[in-house]
């Protein structure tokens, strides 16, 4: 499967060292929706995915992708140091241009 270069971008990250290249996967007015939070901006954005990569030594490994309505749904196999390990997830993403501007998980 070949996902669009950001949202490969976001799967393939590694904290810390890939920071710089994920915030810029971003757009500037980007959202991130994740366990009940509004995260706006790279700046947010970057800092929530530091903080969850820290807490939970997490990695998803993208199966299948679809597209929905003008929207990039990936489901990935998420394993890490929390309670139900490992997990299926879907993550819907909209693009614009070559930068992520929306991504909800679920």
């Amino acid at each position: 499967m070949t996902l669009p270069d950001p949202i490969q971008t976001y799967f393939s990250a590694r904290a810390p060292q890939d920071a710089s290249l994920l915030a810029a996967a971003f757009a500037p007015n980007a959202e991130v929706r994740d366990e009940g939070q509004v995260l706006r901006g790279p700046q947010q954005i970057l800092r929530w995915w530091q903080e969850a990569k820290a807490k939970y030594d997490h990695r998803a490994e993208p199966q299948d992708m679809t597209q929905t309505a003008g929207r990039t749904v990936v489901r990935a196999r998420v394993t890490g140091n929390f309670p139900g390990s490992p997990a299926m997830l879907t993550f819907t993403f909209a693009l614009s241009g070559n930068r992520i501007a929306a991504l909800e998980i679920g």
